[in-house]
Formats: C-alpha cells, sequence, structure tokens
C-alpha cells in the first residue's frame, strides 16, 4: 500500500486542523492506520491509530481529547482531526499501515503542522 499524507499547515494555538492520508496499492482496509509525528530535533512518536473497521482507537496521552483518528474505508482514506492545538504539536505528521501482526511497516511522506503561540 502507498500512503500520502496531506493537510498541514500553519495555524495559530487554539485552531484546528484535518490531516488526510490517501491509500493506493493494495486494499487499505485489511490495515491499521496510524499517526505519527515528529518534532524538531526530537525522535518519532506515535499519535493514534485505528484498526481495520474503524471500531477501535488508541491514542497518545498528549493528544487524547483533542484528536479523533477516522477513515473512510470505501474512499481508501484516513484522518486526523486536531482540535486545541498547541506549540507543543508542532511537527511533521506521518500516515502509517500496519498488517496484523506486523509493525508499522508503509509510511506516506509526511505533511508539516506548525503551531504558532
Amino acid at each position: 500500500v502507498q500512503l500520502q499524507a496531506s493537510g498541514g499547515g500553519l495555524v495559530q494555538a487554539g485552531d484546528s486542523l484535518r490531516l488526510s492520508c490517501a491509500a493506493s496499492g493494495r486494499s487499505f482496509r485489511y490495515y491499521t492506520m496510524g499517526w505519527f509525528r515528529r518534532a524538531p530535533g526530537k525522535e518519532r512518536e506515535f499519535v493514534a491509530r485505528i484498526n481495520q473497521n474503524g471500531a477501535s482507537t488508541v491514542y497518545a496521552d498528549s493528544v487524547k481529547g483533542r484528536f479523533t483518528i477516522s477513515r473512510d474505508n470505501a474512499k481508501n482514506s484516513g484522518y486526523l482531526q486536531m482540535n486545541s492545538l498547541k506549540p507543543e504539536d508542532t511537527g511533521v505528521y506521518y500516515c502509517a499501515a500496519q498488517m496484523v501482526g506486523q509493525t508499522f511497516g508503509y509510511w506516506g511522506q509526511g505533511t508539516l503542522v506548525t503551531v504558532s503561540s
């Protein structure tokens, strides 16, 4: 599966942003989808993931209650709705896909989110 993230941009603290992840190739619905981010000077970190049918989601504590991950398998797309953004949410956001029993092995190119204070 090939992934392409989009929707990043420059926003102010407190604003909202919606990231999209478009998938192509092998059927998207067979994969768990996740979002990760890399802040400047830091390691890449997990943000959220959603299972194949969208019934189960997991979030990092730092975004819980502010971010919502979702997917539309009919459109081969995933999303990350980000509300109440903080400067510490700044980073490059990557979408990734994972087959059952495997690690996240498919990655998009990343989209930059910058939150100004």
